[in-house]
């Protein structure tokens, strides 16, 4: 591994090397749980596997193999701290048994600069891997909103013009391993092999480095949307509304009618803006899980297989064609999901405006308490999308008047292809 000259294998420690700072993975204190350092610039510091930026490490490796980045660039970090200051909470340690609360995230991404200034000083290329800062959203549907009544500008949430304002946090994964093994319940030595073979023996070490635990993995994040005062999320004196929301680029940006996604996440802001309007803070976290983390491509065929199936695109078959192309119905693990939650000291969701029961169950199994369920309006849900809401309903999705029966199945189907 290096910029230029001999290639460096990190695949076993090098003889000679001065050790790099250790990590004692849920200690109470950012000193004694050490910083995590990905970077590129000096094998000799590196304690994790992978590097940061996740997928976007590979353009910066096409950004440096065409000329564009000095490898041995180091970013200027100067006024790019947290606009809002976000902890630490108790739940950034472990549960008292040595096993950390949050196994998905560095909770102390984003405070690098408070946390590791001796490192830093001292030379260390240590990165952040959590920003935030704070905007204004600016969306169709809330408008419309304010115009059918429901919801009512108070210049402070929301604007006259429609606008919501929002603290935002945006999130690299930092997976540390040992601590994933224990929240599946399965072997760390094959999480690793596994981890090793089914990114084509990208990162060697996850076989070859058993000191080294923390992993930070080559693929998407999340995002964290905090409407109102991101300093109550963890007093019970102030209600919390959140809705979970995993990637669905089709109906998210484009507005694709096959399912809900696009219109649960704009009842969710809309949910959210009325909780802090009312003394309270609403919470949206936006992870990047396309296609239920089985990819966009398995996703379009999958589409494509239901509507060209026999009898048409039924919901008593909408989970059976996403196992046939995909091998499995979901690849999403809502285990890792309520890291973010204890990342900001969320100890209970008042407004839970989600009908996944994977996610509720996760949730509630990492101690967070869940009070009222918001299912989605029934007007809210696109004319093709019926199939997909009638299979989650009868696949347990929570739903007030219970699942519908076999016969309602099989007569809710959807357009065919065009």
């Amino acid at each position: 591994m290096s910029g230029k000259g001999h290639i460096i294998l990190t695949s076993h420690t090098q003889r000679g090397t001065t050790a790099p700072p250790a990590i004692a993975w849920g200690a109470a204190t950012p000193a004694d749980r050490g910083p995590v350092i990905a970077t590129l610039t000096d094998p000799e510091q590196r304690n994790a596997i992978g590097t940061h930026a996740g997928s976007y490490s590979l353009y910066r490796a096409l950004a440096v193999s065409s000329g564009h980045l000095d490898p041995a660039h180091v970013p200027d970090l100067t006024d790019t701290h947290p606009a809002v200051e976000i902890g630490p909470y108790p739940q950034w340690g472990d549960w008292g048994n040595g096993d950390g609360r949050i196994v998905s995230l560095d909770p102390y991404g984003h405070l690098i600069g408070e946390a590791f200034a001796e490192e830093l000083a001292a030379g260390m290329d240590i990165r952040p891997t959590i920003a935030v800062t704070q905007a204004h959203l600016s969306i169709a549907e809330i408008r419309e909103a304010i115009t059918a009544g429901r919801l009512k500008p108070d210049g402070r949430v929301l604007s006259h013009g429609g606008e919501v304002r929002v603290t935002k946090a945006a999130i690299d994964p930092v997976w540390h391993l040992p601590g994933m093994a224990r929240r599946f319940g399965i072997d760390e030595t094959d999480l690793r092999r596994q981890l090793f073979e089914h990114t084509g023996g990208m990162y060697p070490e996850l076989v070859t480095r058993s000191d080294l635990e923390v992993f930070v993995p080559p693929i998407g994040g999340q995002t964290a949307y905090i409407i109102g005062d991101p300093a109550h999320l963890p007093d019970a004196a102030y209600p919390v509304a959140c809705r979970v929301h995993d990637e669905c680029n089709g109906s998210d940006v484009f507005g694709s009618d096959i399912c809900t996604c696009r219109p649960y996440l704009m009842h969710g802001i809309e949910a959210c803006i009325e909780m802090a309007q009312q003394g309270g803070v609403g919470l949206i976290v936006y992870n990047r899980k396309e296609g239920r983390s089985l990819g966009e491509v398995t996703k379009f065929l999958v589409y494509n297989a239901r509507k060209r199936q026999d009898g048409g695109d039924t919901a008593a078959n909408y989970f059976e064609r996403t196992e046939c192309v995909a091998g499995v119905q979901d690849a999403r693990f809502q285990e890792l999901m309520p890291d973010v939650l204890h990342w900001l000291g969320v100890s209970r969701i008042d407004r839970f405006v989600s009908m996944s029961d994977l996610k509720h169950d996760a949730i509630t199994g990492q101690r967070i308490t869940i009070g009222e369920r918001v299912e989605i309006p029934e007007e809210l849900v696109p004319s093709d999308a019926a199939v997909e809401m009638a299979a989650k309903k009868a696949a347990g999705y929570y739903a007030e008047e219970g699942p519908p029966d076999a016969e309602t199945l099989d007569g809710i189907t959807g357009r065919t292809l065009e």
